[in-house]
């Protein structure tokens, strides 16, 4: 054997090696102890992540007044609409630099006037599809009526002729 030979085939076996091993996907979990437990849900605490300028997150527990959260010792909104859910667990997305949380729904009614919803996307594309393939046009009303004459004329021969 060269050595060109057992570089080749220790290669091979790493790479089979690499293939056998299964990468395993992380899933997202909540920082230690910023969970909302079920009694606290009742009092009205959610976990906030509070987004800074650079792009830093920030998890944090608080609990909703009157509407409202106090964070960095200014009143932010908290109303239902900013409530988002990830395995029953309540959040609010607040940018460190808005009194305003993220609303989906603002949000999606913003996509819908500038054009950058999915939706559209979706009824092109589909569009696009069908014309592409060609859909199967419906038979025409004067080949029905061609075919229910021929019809109706072999029953009259028949009945004309007496049966043979």
């Amino acid at each position: 054997m060269t050595l060109e030979e057992r570089i080749t085939e220790k290669i091979e076996k790493a790479l089979k090696e690499q293939e056998n091993k299964k990468v395993k996907k992380k899933k997202f979990k909540l920082p230690f102890g910023k969970k909302v437990s079920t009694g606290q849900k009742k009092k009205n605490y959610i976990t906030l992540i509070k987004i800074n300028e650079n792009g830093q997150m920030k998890f944090d527990k608080v609990r909703i007044t009157d509407q409202t959260i106090i964070e960095d010792k200014i009143p932010r909104l908290a109303t239902a609409q900013y409530v988002l859910y990830y395995k029953k667990n309540p959040f609010i997305i607040l940018p460190s630099w808005s009194v305003e949380p993220f609303s989906p729904v603002k949000n999606f009614k913003e996509s819908l006037e500038n054009g950058s919803n999915k939706k559209g996307y979706a009824i092109l594309l589909e569009a696009m599809k069908k014309e592409q393939i060609g859909s199967k046009k419906p038979m025409g009303n004067f080949i029905k009526i061609a075919i229910g004459l021929i019809i109706v004329g072999i029953i009259a021969y028949a009945f004309i002729s007496g049966g043979i």
